[in-house]
């Protein structure tokens, strides 16, 4: 905007292995860029939130999959650590809850041994939390856009297909009689081809830079993008935590 970037960094969400967590990385990234958008050009290091912390704590899901909403609630009623928290490992936390050392710590010196997990060497730490004050569900072109535009970045739910798999550029549009959401992706914005004057959203994946156009993707706006304007949901960044209670959250589940 203006010559000012406020994107957090791209992810794969399934580096070292595959882990369905696009739940938790739609969410946290879109939510991320709000806050650096909140922050303005004040902050020289971009905000990125710890996608790992939300699969260690089941904040809405698991590697199996989740609902975005749980994300926006946990962020709501405890803030979400940066992404220097913990390290995304793509593995759910092999404990029946989380602790305060799965949520952010630090470990010391000497190097692990090859096949240890020296965790003995490990404690919690104290973590800047990043609140929502509300969040919120939105659907429609007309909706998302006005929420962009006043806000920021949104995660949204999109029907993957394979032929989706396989895109590596342009505007994307498939013709679909039954939408069935199965993935979370975040859209940062909008346009309109030069030539055609087709609108397009401008969504990021967490698929790696090497996937379609260095992470990113153009969906045609309208009936025909997967989706991408059924099921919406966003939230306003805080750094204080909030006193009142929010019960709406969005209920698909995506992997």
């Amino acid at each position: 905007m203006n010559g000012t970037n406020f994107l957090s960094w791209n992810k794969n969400q399934h580096i070292p292995v595959y882990c369905g967590s696009c739940w938790a990385q739609g969410s946290t990234s879109a939510l991320a860029d709000r806050f650096n958008i909140l922050l303005g050009d004040l902050n020289p290091t971009p905000v990125a939130l710890d996608a790992q912390t939300i699969v260690n704590c089941r904040a809405g899901g698991s590697c199996q999959g989740g609902n975005p909403g749980g994300v926006y609630a946990f962020a709501y009623k405890e803030g979400i650590p940066d992404s220097s928290c913990e390290q995304y490992v793509a593995t759910n936390l092999d404990a029946p809850r989380c602790e305060a050392i799965d949520k952010c710590k630090d470990c010391t010196w000497p190097p692990c041994p090859v096949g240890e997990t020296c965790q003995d060497k490990c404690w919690a730490v104290d973590y800047k939390h990043y609140y929502v004050s509300n969040y919120y569900s939105l659907r429609g072109a007309d909706k998302m856009k006005a929420d962009l535009y006043k806000y920021g970045p949104i995660s949204c739910g999109i029907e993957v297909t394979d032929a989706f798999e396989a895109y590596t550029g342009g505007i994307y549009s498939e013709k679909k009689l039954f939408v069935q959401i199965n993935h979370e992706i975040s859209v940062v914005g909008w346009g309109k081809d030069a030539t055609t004057g087709e609108e397009f959203w401008v969504g990021r994946n967490s698929w790696g830079t090497y996937w379609g156009e260095q992470g990113f993707f153009r969906m045609a706006m309208g009936r025909h993008g997967l989706g991408i304007e059924n099921d919406c949901t966003a939230g306003i960044p805080t750094y204080d935590k909030p006193k009142m209670e929010v019960t709406e959250e969005t209920i698909y589940f995506t992997a």
